[in-house]
């Protein structure tokens, strides 16, 4: 009776919307079925014994797939890929919460440019607070590739001048920042700059890099540079369209440097003149050394006029001095000091700027940067010591009896030395084509900082290393608060400064240990010269560091601490 109820609706033919187009028709031999390995699995396809989520599949339509892990809904394995229920991609939950929440980050906009911009750089990515004051662009948004270029072009100004790679940085993430490039990363190494915008998540980054080929010493151009930037992130007050800020980066690169070339020379002249007073010596050697230092500046500026490098144009600066020094000491006058003469030589060659420069950035963090500054530093003395040991190996074949046990300074004239320590800053400030309104303040921190250390060395009795550490140090500290109040470069208040700091003396001893054969009072000597340089470097990141405590962090969390350059070691 089964057979007859069904046997009419089998016999009735099906049509053709209830037939796949994939099946074969009839009369056509049906193809065998395919053995489990011939069929390819899919990359995305679970594997055995992995089921998703029952009520995810029954919500789509499909049926979960069975296999021998399979069981209850509670032992049932959901795949890494599988968003879990209640997932909405628009409201994504927070991927962690600390203990103590997620502070909010509010950026004072009281305090510089720099402290701004680099409590940003100290954060994570995550947690940089979005700009709030974004320069004036065109409806389709920033230029992206104008914005990065005028980046470089600014840092590539102020890492050839001498500054900091974290004070680079910042500046960096201040003008991309200010024109609306919030996802940029900065990296600055010894001659090369590199910035990376990444617009968002999903689309691909775009980098631009540009390579610092030529280095110079102009303070009045790193000022122009600050001065700039300082209008870009100030949107409140000075609207700065990207024409306008190429427009001044172009002055500021034409703009001559502030002193001709003859102050430089007599600038030089004095520099050193004023550094034989400090260590003894008296008129006739103040001009003995002042002609040594303007005949070794004119040499060098030949040699650099023939494409000499550096290292050679120091070594032929230093030899005049040297050879003046060897040639009084051969007239056996007992009335000049010769070795205040070769002294004053070297204070005006030292590379303090590139010193401290150096040091700072290893201090920061700065590991690659820094060590190719100090390797510069390191060639620059050795040019130095070069050009030294030559005269000095010439004038002991000659029978010059150059005495390395007159330890001066007398300590009777300490306004004398004073005087010339303010004289040795200026023509320092001089040297580094600083800005007339600087130099005043500038020389008045040189005369604290040789009055501390005079106070402390001569006076107190105090190592002459940590003496020179704390005098540095405060010229750092008044250095960086003179910045902060100008809204400019610290380099202008501080590098001129620790001019009198320079341990001219002990290298001059130490150069003339080496040429008598002593050599274990040379080495002696140059130990000291060189803890004295790196007491100046650590005492001027010091001081500045110290200046901070006294100004309002932007960005600080309310009883939170200060965020360190780097975390190393996880504390």
């Amino acid at each position: 009776m089964v057979a007859e109820q069904g046997g009419p609706e089998d016999q009735k033919p099906q049509s053709d919307e209830a037939r796949s187009a994939f099946v074969p028709p009839a009369g056509v031999d049906q193809p065998a079925a395919p053995s489990d390995d011939d069929h390819p699995t899919s990359e995305f396809a679970l594997p055995a014994g992995v089921q998703t989520d029952p009520a995810a599949s029954s919500g789509s339509g499909q049926g979960s797939a069975s296999g021998p892990g399979s069981g209850s809904g509670s032992d049932t394995l959901s795949s890494a890929f599988v968003p879990p229920s209640g997932y909405n991609a628009q409201q994504q939950p927070p991927t962690f919460t600390p203990a103590h929440g997620i502070p909010m980050i509010r950026l004072t906009k009281e305090a510089p440019w720099q402290d701004r911009m680099r409590t940003m750089l100290r954060m994570p990515v995550f947690e940089r607070p979005a700009p709030e004051t974004i320069q004036k662009t065109d409806d389709s948004g920033p230029a992206v590739p104008r914005v990065l270029d005028l980046t470089l072009r600014i840092g590539e100004l102020l890492l050839a001048g001498g500054e900091g790679a974290e004070d680079v940085e910042a500046a960096m993430f201040a003008v991309a920042h200010s024109y609306g490039l919030d996802r940029c990363e900065p990296t600055v190494t010894f001659t090369l700059l590199s910035i990376s915008h990444q617009p968002s998540l999903v689309d691909d980054p775009v980098t631009a890099s540009r390579t610092v080929r030529r280095r110079g010493t102009d303070y009045t151009r790193l000022a122009a540079v600050f001065r700039l930037i300082d209008d870009i992130t100030t949107a409140e007050h000075v609207e700065v369209s990207l024409e306008e800020a190429y427009r001044r980066l172009a002055e500021i690169r034409r703009n001559r440097h502030p002193y001709p070339g003859w102050v430089l020379t007599a600038a030089a002249g004095l520099l050193a003149g004023s550094a034989s007073v400090l260590v003894g010596g008296g008129v006739l050697v103040f001009l003995v050394a002042a002609a040594g230092a303007m005949l070794g500046d004119r040499l060098a500026w030949l040699c650099a006029g023939r494409g000499l490098p550096e290292f050679y144009q120091f070594t032929v600066a230093a030899m005049p001095p040297a050879a003046m020094g060897i040639a009084l000491t051969l007239t056996h006058s007992t009335d000049v000091r010769p070795s205040a003469v070769i002294t004053g030589g070297l204070f005006a060659l030292l590379p303090g700027r590139a010193l401290v420069a150096g040091v700072q950035d290893g201090l920061t963090g700065y590991y690659i940067t820094a060590g190719a500054r100090l390797l510069e530093v390191m060639y620059l003395v050795i040019g130095i010591v070069a050009g030294v040991l030559l005269m000095l190996y010439l004038g002991v074949q000659l029978g010059a009896a150059l005495n390395p046990e007159a330890r001066f300074v007398p300590n009777d004239r300490p306004v004398l030395q004073i005087l010339a320590a303010m004289a040795l800053t200026l023509a320092f400030a001089i040297l580094l084509q600083q800005e007339r309104s600087t130099v005043l303040a500038v020389t008045l921190n040189g005369g604290v900082a040789w009055v501390i250390f005079g106070a402390m060395s001569r006076t107190g009795g105090i190592s002459p290393v940590a003496a020179t550490a704390v005098a540095a140090g405060l010229v750092g500290l008044f250095g960086q608060l003179l910045s902060r109040y100008r809204y400019n470069s610290s380099l202008p208040y501080i590098t001129a400064a620790i001019g009198p700091l320079l341990p001219g003396s002990a290298t001059y001893f130490g150069l003339l240990g080496v040429a008598q054969n002593e050599v274990d009072t040379g080495l002696a000597s140059l130990s000291t010269a060189v803890a004295t340089a790196l007491a100046i470097a650590i005492g001027v990141n010091l001081g500045s560091e110290i200046s901070r405590l006294f100004m309002r962090v932007p960005g600080a969390v309310e009883g939170g601490a200060r965020r360190a350059a780097k975390r190393t070691r996880g504390f």
